[in-house]
């Protein structure tokens, strides 16, 4: 690993380069719309914003540059994953569930078509998500998984066999997965530097090194100055907790991943994956991996999942031990990769609420707005999340009335804050290491069971 690239933001922009900085703000301004954060989530709503009322005037502040958070580190997944839909399904009713469903299978299209229409060359290549079981007990939760979904409304969903799953891709040990078309794999980086010009093309303005220290009605306060505006939306996500008033809003977690140099055709043949679906698993501390446009395999799971304090990093350097842990999933499913070179390893940051319900929300009375809380389900979500936004405002300004969208059961959806420190550091630390513990029994105990403390550290934990 001596070899290994540590940080750098991550291997997408060490790819693709970092973008020329934009100037920040350069004083106290008015809008129309002010947008904190440049990530997906800003960039998006910016854009849906603008289209639907050209005559808007949009500011979108960042603190580094757009696409510096888990826009630009994620693992590449737009796939129709939404953090929280069992809870709506409890608090609203299965239809509603369904309809929030629904809405994220077609916002997978609505990437693809929209990139295509701006001209946003991201490699996007439409090959589904495939998830892999490796133990009786993951073959277990993958078939209650493979029919939840199901009884969601996703007919086109296929469930595997050991030898189907091997025609798609030899892991090893495989002995069963599911497959959905709403999925698709892309370069993260060269998705957000496309929405970022094309934003800018439309008229929308961008400070970029403007960090925003306190959102109040009509006020985002940075220090170089106070944008002033009739709405206020904040779109941070993982570094929420930086803000005045948030640090128990959204628990910042982290993610690692590790990117291999590029494989020969002979790996490549002993591998498959011809399909390039994304990739990922069913263990309770599970991984997600993507075949890249240069032939490469990106992998990530949790590292060091949480630091003291809702601090986040700066440039993605990641723990040793974390990159050995994620080489060594790589390992267990491609043993033939033993040897091969990890060329990059970095981590950021995601959102989590208490309950792990991602939500979108404008408070009429303030005219401030947010949406968040992916729990790593970010780069379609922010899509749904931005044209939601972009309704519910135009529903309050009186530009339009309700939509479809804004009935969906995650509008408006009210969460509890993290409990103090040291309790939520505990709880996460320990919640984690859980997880681990039952990967490893699992591996190792021939059960269909999931190991009981696994059950009760999804019960305390508020995921399900």
């Amino acid at each position: 690993m001596s070899s290994t690239i540590n940080g750098g933001i991550s291997f997408w922009y060490a790819d693709h380069g970092t973008p020329a900085p934009r100037e920040p703000l350069p004083g106290d301004e008015s809008a129309d719309v002010c947008i904190v954060g440049g990530g997906y989530t800003g960039l998006w709503t910016a854009y849906y914003l603008k289209k639907a009322a050209p005559f808007l005037r949009i500011t979108v502040l960042e603190q580094k540059f757009c696409g510096y958070g888990a826009s630009g580190r994620n693992g590449g997944w737009l796939y129709n994953g939404i953090a929280g839909r069992d809870r709506y399904a409890r608090l609203h009713g299965r239809e509603a569930a369904v309809r929030l469903q629904e809405a994220m299978n077609e916002t997978v299209t609505e990437v693809i078509e929209t990139a295509k229409a701006e001209g946003i060359d991201a490699d996007i290549h439409h090959g589904g998500v495939l998830e892999v079981a490796y133990t009786p007990a993951q073959l277990a939760r993958l078939k209650e998984f493979h029919a939840t979904e199901l009884a969601y409304g996703e007919k086109d969903r296929t469930l595997h066999g050991a030898r189907e799953t091997a025609d798609r891709i030899r892991v090893a040990g495989a002995v069963g997965s599911t497959w959905t078309p709403h999925g698709a794999r892309l370069h993260p980086v060269k998705l957000v530097k496309g929405l970022a010009a094309a934003v800018e093309a439309l008229g929308v303005t961008i400070h970029e090194s403007t960090p925003v220290t306190e959102i109040k009605p009509k006020h985002a306060i940075t220090p170089y100055g106070t944008v002033r505006a009739p709405y206020i939306l904040r779109c941070t996500e993982g570094f929420t907790a930086s803000l005045k008033g948030q640090r128990r809003t959204w628990l910042p977690m982290n993610s690692s991943m590790i990117a291999t140099e590029p494989l020969s055709d002979t790996q490549w043949e002993s591998i498959g994956w011809e399909g390039r679906e994304t990739l990922g698993d069913m263990a309770h501390a599970y991984m997600y991996a993507q075949r890249t446009a240069d032939g490469r395999i990106t992998l990530g799971g949790r590292g060091v999942p949480y630091r003291y304090g809702s601090k986040t990093d700066n440039d993605g350097r990641t723990q040793p031990a974390t990159i050995e842990a994620l080489h060594e999933i790589l390992t267990r499913f491609f043993p033939q990769l033993a040897g091969v070179e990890i060329a990059h390893a970095w981590s950021g940051v995601l959102g989590v609420p208490r309950d792990w319900c991602a939500t979108v929300t404008l408070d009429r009375a303030t005219g401030l707005g947010w949406a968040g809380g992916y729990v790593g389900s970010g780069v379609a979500t922010a899509n749904l999340a931005a044209r939601t936004l972009r309704d519910l405002v135009q529903q309050d300004s009186g530009q339009a009335g309700t939509t479809d969208l804004t009935t969906l059961p995650w509008v408006n959806h009210k969460v509890r804050k993290w409990e103090p420190e040291p309790f939520r550091w505990l709880g996460v630390q320990g919640m984690y290491a859980t997880y681990r513990n039952a990967d490893r029994q699992e591996l190792t105990t021939p059960t269909t069971q999931a190991p009981r403390l696994a059950r009760i550290a999804n019960r305390l934990s508020g995921r399900h």
